[in-house]
């Protein structure tokens, strides 16, 4: 069973590689996913006497991870007739370098730290996965300019912290899940809401170009 950990938290890491270096906004909402269907698997594989916990993350991490939330970008994705993340802020060669530091900074983070007692015997590969999967979300945040990447930033920032979890927690990890979750949950349709709205207005959803809004209001109350 550890071989298979490892296959699937190798799988993951990969995931957010090719995240890193996609510029079709379909493949990203396809790799975020991945990670959902892998965090619906590894629960069950990890679990250590709290099968019951486990199985509620799997399912929950499976609905609305690997189907739901994708479904519901995918469907914003189209509205908003956005396919590619055309003038990223930093480019797909710098994006994959910083991945790829980030997975060797998170390895050797990880190696530093005391692992709690109740952690799985794959916390050991499981923790620098999931410090890389924090990173490479943050990263997209800060690195693409379209909102709907943005989103899968925050989706894949969130995996990383329930990967994190289901290795290390014993106790009451299924409460911490569904509290985080949530709070995606509302940041996803908040943003999906306001997607919709700028595009309705707007010829692009480029968040940057954005902030020019404020600039032209102020120069109308000049010319006023």
């Amino acid at each position: 069973m550890n071989q298979f950990n490892e296959l699937l938290l190798a799988v993951f890491l990969l995931s957010c590689l090719m995240l890193a270096i996609s510029s079709r906004l379909l493949h990203c909402i396809r790799y975020a996913a991945l990670q959902g269907i892998v965090l619906g698997i590894l629960p069950l594989t990890l679990a250590q006497g709290h099968f019951e916990g486990s199985l509620v993350m799997a399912l929950v991490n499976l609905l609305v991870k690997g189907i739901g939330l994708p479904l519901l970008i995918c469907r914003a994705m189209h509205k908003a007739g956005i396919n590619r993340e055309l003038e990223p802020i930093a480019g797909y060669t710098v994006s994959a370098l910083t991945v790829m530091l980030a997975a060797l900074a998170s390895f050797w983070f990880a190696g530093k730290l005391t692992l709690p007692a109740g952690a799985s015997e794959a916390a050991g590969f499981a923790v620098p996965v999931a410090f890389t999967t924090v990173l490479t979300g943050l990263f997209i945040v800060i690195a693409r300019k379209k909102a709907l990447t943005q989103i899968i930033g925050f989706l894949i920032f969130e995996n990383g912290i329930t990967l994190f979890g289901a290795a290390v927690m014993r106790e009451h990890p299924v409460i911490v899940e569904l509290g985080i979750l949530l709070d995606v949950l509302v940041l996803v349709f908040i943003m999906g809401i306001a997607i919709n709205q700028i595009n309705r207005e707007f010829s692009h959803i480029d968040s940057d170009r954005l902030n020019q809004l404020d600039d032209i209001s102020e120069n109308t109350e000049v010319v006023k």
